[in-house]
């Protein structure tokens, strides 16, 4: 990891920091939020109310007298209404502000505790901004409600002002602990959020990389398997047809070593996949005799194989290995398919950056050289081709011949995962 790399890691870590785990005390209210809703009700009904009955001559004790049930009313129903500030704070930061303006009727005219919670609630359970909104809209309709009162001599200007400057003080307080634990709460729901979706696009990573791997090894066990049986089913007809023992004991051998070789590339493949550090390894190892091993056996049995190679043979792992995988199902289709070929040619030319690969036979029957559509051997092929940057065509050129045409570059630019 190069330096640069490792600040931005720990600029990332420094600025990603993670809350602290919640107390006892956080537990248990958020184990019981209804609890706590009634609770903090029944603390705004307490602490609302004594201060509207504190003594001072000054007061205005005329507008008390004829305003104080509904007074009474307005601030039981702001406390009722904090039950549901989660839900709706909105709601109870309504019946605040008539709660609010409600205090200036009263003799001392105090703010009492039911606004800073409104604003700590609307803080908390929406947004900071709506918070700062809702302070300062509280104290713009107190003070327009306050100005004619007091111009009228319905309540004194020592009444609105304890009023007012009550409620900006206590509302100030509110709102800066209400935005310093909503923006908290936001956080670490994002860090929830974040996490669940890591936790999903993981799986379908998981998901993806596991249906990439099966058709890895489906290819693999394919090209393996489907090959080698092919050979080993031309090899057993042909030693039950003969009655040469001679013959028939020389391709009873062949079929031996031909599937002792397949059994040890399935070993090879296999002990690769239990490896677990192993994972960058290819599937089954590439010699550099694996075309011509293809041709011989494909030449045992029966095909008359003529193999043609143009140039220093080259070229990184990755493409030796498409290389022999398409020879071997080239080879193997043309066993499957065209029994009958009087030729079959394999033309390898390394030129420049570049490998050609040309296998053509003249054993395909016409009506099959035109229908169909391309069975695993060929998606198989095209699938190799594309992975080693290549490209790849195959189809009949002339009546009852099939071609197979490939171009791979010797050298990959990255190499493949």
């Amino acid at each position: 990891m190069t330096r640069a790399s490792r600040s931005s890691s720990e600029d990332d870590s420094a600025e990603l920091r993670l809350p602290r785990p919640p107390g006892v005390i956080r537990r248990f209210w958020a184990r019981h939020p209804r609890f706590a809703d009634v609770l903090i009700a029944l603390l705004c009904v307490v602490f609302s109310f004594p201060p509207m009955f504190g003594y001072n001559p000054d007061s205005n004790w005329a507008a008390w007298d004829a305003a104080r049930p509904v007074v009474i009313v307005v601030v039981l129903c702001a406390a009722a209404l904090a039950i549901v500030r989660r839900r709706w704070p909105f709601a109870f930061y309504g019946g605040t502000l008539a709660a609010t303006i409600a205090y200036l009727f009263t003799p001392g005219g105090s703010a009492g505790i039911l606004l800073p919670t409104a604003i700590y609630a609307v803080a908390v359970y929406r947004s900071s901004r709506a918070a700062w909104i809702a302070l300062g809209s509280a104290l713009l309709v107190t003070s327009v409600v306050a100005a004619p009162l007091v111009w009228t001599s319905v309540i004194t200007i020592q009444v609105a002002l304890n009023v007012l400057l009550g409620s900006a003080v206590s509302g100030l307080i509110g709102a800066l602990i209400g935005v310093n634990v909503g923006n908290r709460k936001r956080y670490l729901e994002a860090l929830l959020d974040r996490s669940r979706q890591l936790w999903v696009e993981r799986e379908q990573h998981a998901r993806l990389a596991a249906a990439a791997e099966r058709t890895r090894i489906a290819r693999e066990m394919h090209d393996i398997v489907s090959h080698s049986l092919t050979v080993i089913v031309a090899l057993a007809e042909g030693a039950t047809a003969t009655d040469d023992r001679e013959r028939s004991r020389e391709a009873t051998s062949l079929v031996a070593s031909t599937a002792r070789a397949a059994l040890g590339e399935m070993r090879g493949m296999l002990g690769v996949l239990r490896d677990e550090s192993a994972a960058d390894v290819p599937l089954s190892p590439v010699d550099e005799d694996t075309i011509p091993a293809a041709v011989e056996a494909a030449r045992a049995a029966g095909a008359p194989v003529r193999l043609a190679v143009t140039g220093r043979p080259t070229g990184s792992r990755p493409v030796r290995l498409a290389l022999a995988r398409v020879v071997q199902e080239g080879l193997t289709n043309v066993l499957r398919h065209a029994p009958g070929a009087r030729s079959v040619e394999v033309d390898l030319v390394y030129a420049g950056d570049g490998v050609e690969l040309s296998i053509q036979n003249d054993g395909v029957p016409a009506a099959s050289a035109t229908s169909g559509r391309p069975g695993y051997g060929l998606r198989g092929i095209r699938e190799r081709v594309d992975h080693v940057g290549g490209s790849f065509h195959a189809g009949s050129d002339r009546p009852g011949w099939w071609r197979l045409d490939v171009r791979i570059p010797l050298e990959l630019k990255e190499e493949p995962a």
